[in-house]
């Protein structure tokens, strides 16, 4: 079984910064890609950022892209979100995903919920104006 576990949300004013972390734990698994996603009220959980993790190459929202960088630790077994710059549009649980594809991705995959095999329960994040 593979756990993700995410951390460092909380609440923060608008303009400050947050860096979220999400350990993957349990079984070995060779992970391909793990990304956030975050819950929009009433609509499916939207795409923020993926990383590969054997290159690092990253991948982003348009709409989020300069203020959110992703990375990883691989000693940790550790992927990271550094949030500035918060708004109170921000303001909803942040998700941690896994993939372990074999077969690799192409670009579009790593913005598509359905190509991520492990989901983190999830961490709050309230920005106040």
């Amino acid at each position: 079984q593979v756990q993700l576990v995410e951390s460092g949300g909380g609440l923060v004013q608008a303009g400050d910064s947050l860096r979220l972390s999400c350990a993957a734990s349990g079984r070995t698994f060779d992970k391909y890609a793990m990304a956030w996603f975050r819950q929009v009220p009433e609509k499916e959980r939207e795409f923020v950022a993926a990383i590969r993790w054997s290159t690092g190459i990253t991948y982003y929202a348009d709409s989020l892209k300069g203020r959110f960088t992703i990375s990883r630790e691989f000693a940790k077994n550790t992927v990271f979100l550094q949030m500035n710059d918060l708004k109170p549009e921000d303001t909803t649980v942040y998700y941690c995903a896994a993939s372990n594809s074999r077969r690799g991705f192409r670009t579009s995959d790593y913005f598509r919920r359905s190509s991520y095999d492990y989901w983190g329960q999830g961490t709050q994040v309230v920005v106040s104006s």
